[in-house]
């Protein structure tokens, strides 16, 4: 018997980013790279949550094998994230607009390289079996 997959983890449902995606949502010029020295706050956000900002994570030296996948197309970084554990995408499933914020630094503390991943307290829901073997047991108390 194997177990259902875990669910991803959503960027957007880390501290700040959610008002970071409001404002390049309302501002296009917000989600650019050169965004970074004129609003602090997206700086203090990446630092907060991975230990790094994103011009600290280019400077970071990539392992041998690195593959640059934080330079990849934002399609090619959410299938990518996806398969690490991580939804980058909005709740229409598009990609965040501020992915290339968050990418670098996250990229990094996914594969170890550098920064790190905020906490992720367990979750308090049963898994999927408990609940169904839970629900046997009343239908045979049932009985």
């Amino acid at each position: 018997m194997t177990s259902p997959a875990a669910p991803l983890r959503r960027l957007i449902d880390l501290p700040g980013v959610n008002d970071l995606e409001y404002r390049a949502i309302l501002k296009r010029d917000f989600a650019e790279p050169e965004a970074r020295a004129e609003f602090p706050e997206i700086d203090a956000c990446t630092t907060a949550l991975f230990g790094l900002t994103a011009d600290e994570a280019e400077a970071v030296e990539r392992p041998a094998d690195w593959d640059d996948i934080e330079c990849k197309a934002a399609p090619v970084q959410v299938a990518a994230f996806e398969a690490a554990g991580w939804d980058v995408t909005d709740d229409k499933r598009r990609p965040l607009r501020v992915l290339g914020h968050f990418s670098g630094p996250l990229w990094l503390a996914v594969r170890g390289v550098a920064g790190s991943l905020p906490f992720q307290a367990e979750s308090t829901e049963p898994e999927a079996w408990v609940t169904k073997l839970a629900a046997e047991a009343k239908r045979f108390r049932k009985r």
